[in-house]
């Protein structure tokens, strides 16, 4: 009994970290955030609810502050005041805009402080390694193994990136390595296809061994596996 409890809760905070997710990644364009940017404010996040408690902290507020802190790390600044105006908006599609009035000041204040609570917890380690750069050199390597006709009428790569940016719904992002994760999404985005890369039945190793020498099909099953459950969420959450 206590096992299901433990597994209801998990997938509860799960759908909220789906729907905050979310809202980094919609506001994060509305600000013209690119798209390591928001990468990193999503792993910020995730990385800040692994250290602590969902129930501790306004989750709007973190995803607020780990804009405005990834915005930092990458070097595409963002004024707070920018910040506040495009989450409230959001998260209150029929008010009024916000007035510089004392508690635009107190969320400012809080966003700051916020930021300063995650950089403790985090130990300062705010910086990482994404998987787009790893994709990008798959695809282009991929393309030049690949018959012109076959690849350009199948959109692959639009899927390919749009399941990594769909990743970052969910703690993919903290539990595997980021090249295993640019061969992942690329592996389902041709399975989705039914594109089979040539002469790969007859080489040593298969494609996806050749990118990542130290990945298995194994943990491309896992990851694929986690990508699906992202998907079924979403069409659980209103």
């Amino acid at each position: 009994m206590e096992e299901v409890k433990k597994e209801g809760h998990l997938v509860s905070e799960a759908k909220v970290h789906f729907k905050v997710t979310r809202f980094i990644m919609e506001a994060g364009v509305k600000l013209g955030m690119q798209s390591i940017p928001i990468a990193t404010a999503c792993t910020i996040y995730h990385k800040f609810f692994c250290e602590t408690k969902l129930d501790a902290y306004d989750p709007y507020l973190i995803a607020m502050s780990a804009i405005y802190l990834a915005g930092k790390v990458e070097e595409q600044h963002l004024r707070t005041r920018d910040i506040i105006n495009v989450s409230h908006r959001y998260l209150n599609p029929k008010s009024e805009p916000l007035e510089l009035d004392s508690w635009f000041w107190e969320l400012r204040d809080s966003i700051v402080q916020c930021e300063l609570l995650m950089l403790r917890v985090l130990h300062f380690r705010v910086s990482f390694q994404h998987p787009h750069k790893y994709l990008l050199h798959y695809l282009i390597s991929l393309k030049n193994w690949m018959n012109r006709h076959s690849w350009e009428r199948t959109p692959v790569s639009l899927v390919a990136w749009a399941l990594l940016r769909d990743s970052y719904h969910g703690v993919l992002c903290l539990r595997y390595p980021a090249p295993h994760i640019a061969v992942a999404v690329l592996y389902l985005a041709l399975q989705c296809y039914g594109v089979e890369v040539p002469a790969d039945s007859e080489a040593e190793k298969p494609w996806w061994q050749v990118f990542s020498e130290d990945l298995t099909k194994p943990v491309i099953d896992n990851i694929v596996s986690d990508l699906i459950q992202i998907y079924t969420m979403d069409t659980e959450i209103p």
